[in-house]
């Protein structure tokens, strides 16, 4: 008893050192500067959620709310915490929870312990270079980070048989990220047809996990039913084929993936049939590679939905938009980074110099992203002291906004035109813009608004020849004048050249703050007249 009580101890810290190391992984990985690409996205939405007064007239911030739990649950925080350190709470309590819940899995499919370790870097560098539709599993703090936790856990449980639990897993995970949660259930249910019938529970044994997963999914599932309830079809259609085939093509449609990724994907799908094929049925990583079977047949019905499409946007708009192709790059990662180890613990006595020689590949692809993942922080963060492109460009543009931030002539509920693809305007200033590229809305109305802001805004009105603007000073003073009026915004913040004949309020060698109207009168000498409310359009304004 007391050789027992001294070794209960000693496998804690083991463990905990285990997932400490993939959590480093994970964080040389992932510990980019703040904010990454989602993150002002995501973490504005969630700051304002809880402090409304936070952006206060932003067209973006005021649009309809969607990942409610994520905002509730994570966001409080925003209430005692800057942006900063708000980011960084989130991104490392995120990578900590995958940690956790990679070793979990890793414990339940391979033998040896440590492994995790490995296969955590393995899966990382075949989700950088063989995702086809952009997809990541480490990264900033959003909600799908959260979700993808309950994803491994109920993986977990998958490989462990235990359904139920599967199902509250998958259900827990839609309530953070219903697209995430949702195909992953959508998967695992594939899995479990897949598992044979000797091998598969009833249904009417995980009719308890089945119903407490669809109740914990609510939270997420009827809002986001709710987006398009009522909704002029119309509205709905033209807002469907603006995310499809425009915004964000790049995630939805094939037609515009890029081909050496598609081919990059296709080989680690054959890469993957061959673990597979090598797996016995009774391995628990065969319920994993069930899983990813299941997410693979999820991408090629996207991919026979985009074909059957092609001459219906109106179809492909309505169909595609529900991220056919997330999981797989994902999933298929998933099964090599742990298929592989498996059959290698299988073949370890029967083929020893294979075992060896896959044992080593793993080592040395394990190595190359922890070495590449080192020097991209040293890069990030100029550890060297080398100068790097567009360094200074970025210090200007942060204290341009770092200015309107302090700044005591700008009233805090003034509304900026802003270069269009600078994405952190608000989350240097915590002032509104009209519009930014990053941030587009969920509900119809509102992605349909943000295009006609976005063409407004950028757009050249010749579509023929170069059909967007790079700068905003190149649209001119009576242009700005004329969108200042329109939507309401007083100030516009843009690159120094070409120059403008407007006041200047701040200016430094990349980015100049321009005065759109006149600064109002002190309270003693201005007539009291009714605010105009700047979220709803004027009488003389046209209604996209």
């Amino acid at each position: 008893m007391a050789l027992s009580a001294e070794r209960t101890p000693r496998k804690r810290s083991l463990v905990l050192a285990e997932i400490g190391l993939v959590f480093l992984v994970f964080f040389l990985h992932g510990a980019q500067p703040v904010p990454a690409v989602n993150e002002a996205h995501y973490l504005g939405k969630t700051i304002h959620f809880w402090n409304p007064d936070w952006g206060a007239r932003d067209f973006f911030l005021n649009s309809d709310d969607t990942h409610l739990v994520f905002y509730g649950g994570f966001g409080w925080l925003s209430l005692w915490l800057s942006p900063l350190a708000l980011a960084w709470v989130g991104r490392l309590a995120t990578w900590w929870l995958l940690a956790w819940a990679w070793r979990r899995l890793n414990a339940a499919v391979l033998v040896r312990p440590w492994w995790s370790v490995a296969t955590a870097a393995v899966m990382l560098w075949l989700v950088d270079h063989c995702a086809m539709a952009g997809e990541w599993i480490v990264g900033g703090a959003e909600a799908k980070g959260f979700a993808y936790v309950l994803v491994l856990l109920g993986l977990e449980a998958m490989t462990r048989e235990r359904w139920n639990r599967v199902w509250l897993c998958l259900g827990g995970a839609s309530m953070i990220h219903v697209l995430v949660g949702g195909w992953a259930a959508v998967a695992a249910g594939l899995a479990w047809l897949l598992s044979g019938r000797d091998h598969r529970p009833t249904l009417r044994s995980m009719w308890p996990g089945l119903v407490g997963g669809f109740l914990l999914s609510l939270p997420s599932l009827v809002p986001s039913v709710l987006l398009t309830w009522q909704v002029d079809p119309r509205i709905v259609d033209q807002a469907n084929q603006i995310q499809v085939f425009q915004r964000l093509k790049h995630h939805l449609n094939p037609a515009d993936f890029r081909i050496h990724l598609v081919i990059q994907f296709a080989v680690l799908v054959v890469l993957w049939l061959a673990v597979r094929r090598r797996t016995p049925h009774n391995h628990p990583v065969w319920r994993i590679h069930g899983f990813v079977a299941g997410a693979v047949f999820i991408s090629l019905t996207g991919f026979v939905l985009a074909q059957l499409t092609v001459d219906r946007p109106d179809w492909a708009g309505a169909l595609l938009r529900f991220y056919w192709f997330r999981l797989a790059d994902l999933a298929v990662p998933f099964g090599v980074a742990l298929g592989a180890p498996a059959v290698v613990e299988l073949a370890r006595f029967t083929r020893p110099v294979v075992s060896r020689a896959v044992v080593f590949g793993l080592v040395l692809l394990a190595g190359w992203q922890l070495g590449s993942d080192v020097v991209d922080q040293t890069a990030r963060h100029n550890l060297l002291g080398l100068r790097e492109p567009g360094v200074c460009r970025s210090n200007d543009w942060r204290d341009a906004c770092r200015w309107i931030a302090d700044s005591d002539t700008i009233p805090k509920d003034a509304i900026f035109l802003t270069p269009w693809m600078r994405r952190s305007f608000k989350w240097y200033t915590a002032h509104a813009e009209v519009v930014t590229s990053k941030d587009v809305p969920q509900d119809p109305q509102s992605i349909v608004e943000w295009w006609h802001r976005l063409c407004e805004v950028r757009g050249t009105g010749d579509v023929r020849v170069e059909p967007w603007c790079e700068s905003l000073a190149e649209q001119g003073e009576s242009r700005l004048l004329e969108l200042g009026r329109s939507y309401g915004a007083e100030y516009v913040l843009t690159a120094t050249q070409p120059p403008l004949d407007l006041p200047i309020e701040y200016v430094n060698t990349s980015f100049v703050v321009y005065r759109l109207v006149e600064p109002p009168a002190p309270p003693s000498l201005r007539e009291p007249t009714e605010p105009r409310d700047y979220s709803k359009p004027s009488d003389n304004e046209e209604n996209p």
